[in-house]
C-alpha cells in the first residue's frame, strides 16, 4: 500500500464560477484558475499523483498549456485514472477537507462524491469530503480563497 497527500489553494474573484468537487455551487465569486480550479478535485489529484510517486499535478497538467486552459478538472481526475491504471494501482480510499468559510458544503458533498467516485471508477463510499471553516482566520477566513487538503491510499492490483 501507498499514501499519498495533497494541498491546493486558490483565490476567490468576481466573475468565475465556484466549481467545487465537480459540482457549479451557486455564489458570488469562483476561483481563478487556470483550469476550472477546483480546489477539491486539484488536491485529490495531488493526493493520487503523490501516492504514485507520479510527481504533482503541474508536471502532469502544466498551468499556460492551451491544451488545460478552462479544463474540467472531473476530465483531469478521469486521466489520472487511466494512470493509476497504467501503472498497476487500485483506489482503497480518499479522504479530504475543504477549508472555507461559506458557502456551506453539506448540501452538496453527496454529488460531488458521485462526480468523483465517476470519474475515478470507484464507489462513493470510497470517498470522504468534510467541510471546515477557519472561523474568519487567514486568507480563507476573510472570504479571500478556498484551500483543500487530500489523502489517497492505494495498493498494487494483484
Amino acid at each position: 500500500m501507498k499514501i499519498g497527500i495533497g494541498y491546493d489553494v486558490h483565490k476567490l474573484v468576481k466573475g468565475r464560477d465556484l466549481i467545487i468537487g465537480g459540482v457549479k455551487i451557486p455564489y458570488a465569486k469562483g476561483l481563478l484558475g487556470w483550469s476550472d480550479a477546483d480546489v477539491l478535485l486539484h488536491a485529490i489529484i495531488d493526493a493520487i499523483i503523490g501516492a504514485m510517486g507520479e510527481g504533482d499535478i503541474g508536471r502532469h497538467f502544466p498551468p499556460g498549456n492551451q491544451e488545460y486552459k478552462d479544463i474540467s478538472s472531473l476530465k483531469m481526475l478521469a486521466f489520472i485514472r487511466e494512470l493509476l491504471r497504467q501503472r498497476g494501482f487500485t483506489i482503497n480510499n480518499i479522504d479530504s477537507t475543504v477549508v472555507m468559510e461559506e458557502p456551506k458544503l453539506v448540501p452538496y458533498i453527496p454529488e460531488m462524491k458521485k462526480l468523483i467516485g465517476q470519474a475515478l471508477e470507484i464507489s462513493p463510499d470510497s470517498i470522504n469530503i468534510k467541510g471546515k471553516t477557519e472561523e474568519t482566520l487567514g486568507f480563507t477566513g476573510s472570504k479571500a480563497g478556498i484551500k483543500a487538503y487530500a489523502v489517497c491510499l492505494i495498493h498494487k492490483e494483484i
